[in-house]
This record gives structure tokens, sequence and C-alpha cells, in this order.
């Protein structure tokens, strides 16, 4: 399967160029190409096409594809008709999508709260992780805080995923709390990760 890797420079600035200043998502479809790769076919090395990724607006009729991606991807999943609420009825809400060609891959949820953004969920499609895919999403609700003038970004995550840990530290958020027992399926602690403030060099830099 087709992995994203670029340096992580490059990367940061080809979506911070695909997702116009100031808006949700692209108000059309943007892409980001990953470059060809030489893989291993039986006549020796060959060139594989590059994958197209679009991040965009989740719509109402992306829904199914969304409860088969978080059934599979959670013990406890949300309603199938949770998402249509929180894109219906919810101000607060941003959830964007991934498509790799016309299949999504990955989506995401953020609740933009005063000068808080919050990240609620976040899940990838089993065949599609390890291939940065979390890493788009991510980068592009740090578009959209910055965007909408939020001071920080914050999120909680299971103490025992340390890749996704990882993915978020990179991008400036660090331990700030406990939530105990905070997930209802294992009773698992979940640790709050808070970035800097995001109006901070260092933090537009990444």
């Amino acid at each position: 399967t087709p992995m994203l890797n670029p340096a992580d420079a490059a990367f940061a600035k080809a979506l911070r160029a695909a997702l116009p200043e100031g808006t949700v998502g692209p108000a059309e479809p943007r892409y980001l190409d990953e470059p060809r790769r030489r893989v291993r076919g039986q006549g020796g090395m060959v060139a594989r096409p590059p994958v197209r990724v679009r991040i965009e607006p989740m719509q109402l009729a992306d829904l199914e594809r969304i409860h088969a991606i978080e059934s599979a991807s959670f013990s406890a999943p949300w309603p199938a008709n949770a998402y249509r609420s929180e894109l219906e009825s919810n101000r607060l809400a941003n959830y964007l999508v991934a498509r790799v060609d016309d299949e999504i891959v990955g989506y995401a949820g953020m609740w933009l709260m005063v000068d808080e953004a919050h990240i609620t969920t976040f899940a990838i499609d089993p065949a599609w992780r390890r291939q940065h895919l979390g890493e788009l999403l991510l980068l592009a609700f740090v578009d959209v805080a910055i965007a909408r003038q939020a001071r920080e970004m914050t999120l909680e995550v299971r103490l025992s995923n340390l890749p996704a840990r990882r993915l978020y530290e990179k991008y400036g958020f660090r331990p700030v709390g406990i939530r105990p027992r905070y997930y209802s399926d294992n009773q698992e602690d979940g640790l709050i990760m808070t970035t800097e403030p995001l109006e901070l060099p260092a933090m537009r830099e990444r």
C-alpha cells in the first residue's frame, strides 16, 4: 500500500498551501501527491504512481463510510446518528475527512470553544494506518485553529497509545494532566495534551 513520507518541512508547507487561510477545509478539493517511488516487481524495480490525498470537510453523504471506519477503530463506537447530529446541529464542531482517490480513509473532529480548539475524535481505516494520513488531518486542524484565532489546542489520548502520543508531541502537544478512567471500554486513563500558545513562532514553524 502506498505511503506518504515526505520531509517534515516540505510536508507541512505543502499542506498549508493546500488549505487556504481562513477556511475550515479547502473550498474545492485540494490534492497532495506522494512522489513516485521505486518498488520491487517481478522484473526488478518499477515506478509506482503517486497517491492523491484530499483533506476536505465531512459531508452527510460520507456518514456511512465514517461509521464503518468508526466501528473498525473503536470498541465503543459512537452511535450511527451521532455524526449526523454533529454536522447538522453543533455549531462548535468541525469535521474533516481524508480521501485517497474517492475513498474516505480517515476522519477527525474538533470543537472550537471560545479560544480553545479541542480535538474530539480521530480515526484512520485500519488498512491505511502508518501512512501519515493522521498527520495530514492533524496539520489541517492546526491550520483551522490558527485561522479561527484559537489560543491553544487540546486533546485526550490513551496512556498506552504511544504512536499517537509521539505524533502529537511532534506538533507541540505536551502532557498537562490525567483524566482517570476516561475510556469507558476498559477504564484506561486519558492523558490530556495541550499545545503552547498557537501564536508563538515555534508553533507556527511546525
